[in-house]
């Protein structure tokens, strides 16, 4: 695979080249034939109905998609501000370390204080110590109030 030359726009082609628009056409289609026969009481305007809101329903789960990418963007930046503080603290990289942990173990690690952060680290990637070991073992816990 070539390197990258340059920072290019990422597309996630099944949602942005198929799922979105055809989840656009179906509930612009549903709307337009509902309103044709909005005003009616019979099978046909409820069938349009239930179709028009079942495709903006599925429109907006698609459109929650946006939520996902958004949340792997805090994981990784949770990544980097753990790397970052253990550097700080130990004078070490992170890397070797991180290659042995989970995520779920990086999320926990980073609510230790910095005196305990290398140790509890170093612990948890030798004894493969579970996210609610880890947290067990903090006792200078920083709090995360801002991560969704």
């Amino acid at each position: 695979m070539a390197t990258p030359t340059k920072n290019t726009t990422m597309y996630y082609p099944w949602h942005h080249f198929v799922l979105l628009p055809l989840a656009f056409l179906m509930a612009g289609y549903a709307i337009t034939r509902y309103t044709k026969v909005a005003g009616d009481d019979d099978q046909t305007a409820r069938l349009w109905f239930t179709v028009a809101a079942l495709a903006v329903i599925g429109l907006g789960v698609l459109l929650m998609l946006r939520q996902h990418y958004a949340l792997q963007l805090q994981d990784r930046i949770c990544r980097l501000e753990v790397r970052q503080r253990y550097f700080e603290v130990s004078g070490q990289r992170f890397a070797p370390l991180e290659k042995q942990l989970s995520l779920a173990q990086i999320l926990s690690l980073r609510l230790a204080g910095d005196a305990e952060l290398p140790a509890l680290a170093q612990a948890a990637a030798t004894s493969n110590l579970s996210p609610k070991d880890i947290q067990a073992r903090i006792t200078d816990f920083q709090f995360d109030t801002m991560r969704v």
